[in-house]
């Protein structure tokens, strides 16, 4: 695909495409026969590195292949062993199913595309944390379906979306270091694992030891139980749905009636010079209108699963879950840029409130209750409420916190 009807697809070039797919396919059989040779199970003459026996340029043909086993994992074991030969090639996915190897491959081709999501969501977090406490005690006018409502601050929106992108990133940061491998062997029994070592804690020895070079979690087959699949999604999805709740924002204060906060490097028209489009909100609030069709799509695959191999659903997931991770990057590279560019008309807002209709009627009505005249600006405890949202946000962004680890390499090493 070359992005052009996805605006920004560049952005997440060498994440959740089909060569981080083969990429992780390869390295669950690599690990896989590293750990039989490790285990005594395969002699040591099988040991190889598989990593860079298969490129890219074979995409090509493993695709075409795929079509007549459904994956495109015959193909690749048929490749694997070509090039390898003798006893590595007889050793060489022993004990494994596709299930297994399609997986964790995708898994593993997800994870880095988690880390960068991430990556993104702290610098934004830190930008909207300095923004907030720049803009605490900003006037401004609340809207309430879609009219003026009361005064609020400037300062408690944005901390509103910084709770929507930390809550977010929680989830992402949670999922990206507890993704676990899928190793249960053709029915999810582990039943060529076991026959191969000898005995179920020695194959389930050998499974921990092949999510640990994986940097995965060692985690029971779960074959047609695909909550970790739904899980990834959802992860994603609530990401995408935080930046189009703030982009969603951004789009009402550009109107041009309105112009309390602007895009910086904003894109014009092909027709209207006078025009600047904020083009990163558009397309931030695209991302968030198709992702959670992606993640109903994993779902209905998750509620539809059957037997111990899915007839359909299983295929279902695939490139839906590269296609929302991919899109999911691109929108947070966006966010972080579009939140580094704002800019805040804080005279433009103060403005509008002055001029806004009947915003002080809940503070007289609410005064003549209580007994006195009405005073003060009627921000309640808008100043206290900001403080509170950025104090989640500094704990989150502390060195300590819990972020997924960088990817490591094939025998479990960090890169």
């Amino acid at each position: 695909m070359s992005g052009l009807l996805w605006p920004g697809d560049h952005r997440a070039d060498g994440l959740a495409d089909d060569a981080a797919v083969l990429r992780g396919m390869v390295a669950v059989e690599d690990a896989w026969l590293a750990a039989l040779v490790a285990h005594g199970v395969a002699p040591a003459e099988a040991a190889a590195d598989l990593r860079g026996l298969v490129t890219p340029e074979d995409l090509p043909a493993l695709a075409a292949g795929a079509e007549s086993g459904g994956t495109p994992v015959l193909g690749l074991v048929a490749l694997l062993r070509e090039r390898t030969g003798g006893v590595t090639a007889d050793w060489l996915h022993r004990g494994l199913t596709s299930q297994d190897v399609v997986d964790t491959g995708l898994l593993l081709a997800v994870r880095d595309a988690l880390g960068e999501v991430v990556l993104a969501q702290r610098d934004q977090l830190t930008l909207l944390r300095d923004l907030a406490r720049t803009h605490r005690d900003t006037p401004a006018v609340a809207r309430t379906l879609t009219q003026h409502a009361v005064p609020t601050t400037f300062g408690l929106k944005v901390a509103g979306w910084a709770s929507g992108v930390l809550g977010a990133a929680t989830g992402v940061a949670a999922v990206g270091t507890s993704l676990p491998a899928q190793l249960g062997g053709a029915g999810g029994t582990m039943a060529a694992a076991v026959e191969l070592t000898g005995s179920p804690s020695a194959a389930l020895d050998l499974l921990v030891d092949v999510a640990g070079r994986l940097g995965l979690v060692a985690a029971r087959p779960w074959h047609t139980t695909r909550a970790p699949v739904a899980a990834v999604g959802d992860a994603l999805v609530t990401a995408t749905d935080a930046w189009g709740h703030l982009a969603a924002d951004v789009l009402v204060l550009t109107r041009s009636e309105v112009r309390e906060v602007s895009e910086a490097g904003a894109g014009g028209s092909s027709t209207m010079p006078h025009k600047q489009n904020p083009v990163l909100a558009v397309l931030l609030r695209r991302a968030a209108l198709a992702a959670p069709a992606l993640g109903s799509t994993l779902h209905l695959a998750s509620a539809t699963a059957v037997d111990e191999r899915s007839d359909g659903a299983w295929h279902a997931e695939w490139e839906t879950l590269l296609l929302l991770a991919r899109r999911t990057v691109v929108a947070a590279r966006q966010a972080t840029d579009l939140l580094a560019g704002l800019r805040v008309d804080a005279d433009r807002m103060a403005a509008t409130l002055a001029a806004a209709d009947g915003v002080r009627s809940e503070q007289e009505s609410m005064a003549r209750l209580a007994g006195h005249a009405p005073e003060g600006a009627y921000l309640g405890a808008a100043g206290a409420l900001v403080e509170a949202a950025l104090a989640e946000v500094d704990a989150f962004l502390e060195p300590h916190h819990e972020t997924p680890d960088p990817a490591p390499d094939d025998r479990g090493e960090p890169a």
